[in-house]
């Protein structure tokens, strides 16, 4: 939709894409990625999914140069690799997802906010964390683990299953068993999810359920009905006149509902994407795969160029000290935490977005 817009031209210079299937699996991704490379010719990169495809498919973009823009793998496994030298990897350039620990505090602020004025009072404070096995699951659950450990929690159960799994009721049962106040865990598999929260309530449990990424799919409540009341997640919204439009042109033209968080994002980043590329042509006066990585490494990178175009975020920006992961705060790259409730979702936390309290399952 971003480049139907500006007709698949960036100046005099024809945009052709070429779709490369990740298949939430790296080595069919470098396989696919590779093909793309050498056969296709592209010259660079843009978006992803899943953290553990991006760890492998770096290689790719370092060993052939190909600058890669706002790859979604949030796993700070790529902040350590990118790190560890950072001009080999500089080619994987301006993650679109922050590592998970800077986004997974808002969970433990949220419940201890619930907590201290009294809307919340867990018999103990205890948390079960579950996940996919993949560098994003473990990832998450390690960041809110030692956040809430941080907070007085205690973590009796830490459990990680196949990406795809859908049948949860053995795992379910153990937690039901240890009688845990939280359950906090995620899966970039809408089956896994749903079935998650949906067994979840068959077999009784009243636990406190966070299912990070519930919302990335846009019928999420098709999937789950009212198993996903009171079940918190960390998405944003479709806050303004120009977002609601973007939503409402989305569905009238692919006959799905969007989710924020991924088709939301994905449109914003490709904006920003030809935003790069307009200003390579302008300094460069040629677009390719180097003046692209040059704009990337001297001016995203450096902050010295961000976007406050998009219908999401308010404003995109790195820095030198944030790099690879976007800066992380109010008014720049943010998601509110939020309850659902009969397939609707409110903000409950921060307080100044606040559109409800914490409820908890009535037993």
């Amino acid at each position: 939709m971003a480049f139907e817009a500006v007709g698949y031209r960036i100046g005099n210079t024809k945009v052709e894409l070429k779709w490369i299937d990740e298949e939430s699996d790296p080595q069919k991704a470098v396989t696919n990625y590779l093909e793309a490379v050498v056969r296709d010719q592209i010259e660079v990169g843009c978006l992803n999914w899943h953290s553990s495809v991006a760890v492998a498919v770096m290689e790719v973009t370092a060993r052939y140069k190909i600058p890669h823009f706002f790859g979604m793998a949030a796993t700070d496994v790529v902040n350590e690799k990118y790190r560890s030298d950072p001009v080999r990897y500089s080619y994987w350039m301006a993650k679109g997802w922050p590592a998970p620990s800077k986004l997974t505090l808002a969970y433990v602020k949220a419940l201890q906010d619930a907590i201290e004025r009294g809307a919340w009072n867990p018999p103990a404070k205890t948390v079960a964390i579950w996940g996919e096995d993949t560098d994003w699951g473990r990832a998450f659950g390690r960041a809110i683990r030692d956040q809430l450990q941080a907070y007085g929690w205690t973590t009796v159960a830490e459990e990680y299953f196949p990406l795809g799994e859908t049948d949860f009721y053995p795992l379910l049962l153990k937690f039901k068993n240890l009688r845990v106040a939280l359950l906090a865990g995620t899966s970039t598999s809408p089956p896994s999810l749903s079935s998650f929260i949906k067994q979840a309530r068959e077999v009784g449990l009243q636990s406190l359920i966070v299912a990070d990424g519930l919302g990335w799919v846009g019928e999420w409540y098709s999937l789950t009905g009212d198993a996903s009341d009171y079940v918190l997640d960390q998405i944003p919204g479709w806050m303004t006149p120009k977002a609601k439009q973007f939503a409402a042109d989305f569905e009238t033209r692919w006959g799905l509902k969007p989710s924020p968080a991924v088709a939301g994002l994905s449109y914003d980043y490709t904006n920003f994407f030809i935003h790069i590329a307009r200003r390579a042509l302008e300094k460069y006066g040629r677009l390719d795969r180097n003046t692209l990585y040059l704009v990337g490494r001297d001016e995203v990178m450096t902050g010295e160029m961000s976007y406050s175009d998009g219908v999401i975020m308010r404003e995109y920006r790195y820095t030198r000290e944030t790099a690879p992961d976007p800066v992380v705060g109010q008014g720049e790259y943010i998601f509110p935490v939020r309850q659902y409730e009969h397939g609707v979702s409110k903000v409950i936390w921060p307080e100044a977005w606040k559109e409800a309290d914490l409820e908890i399952r009535q037993q």
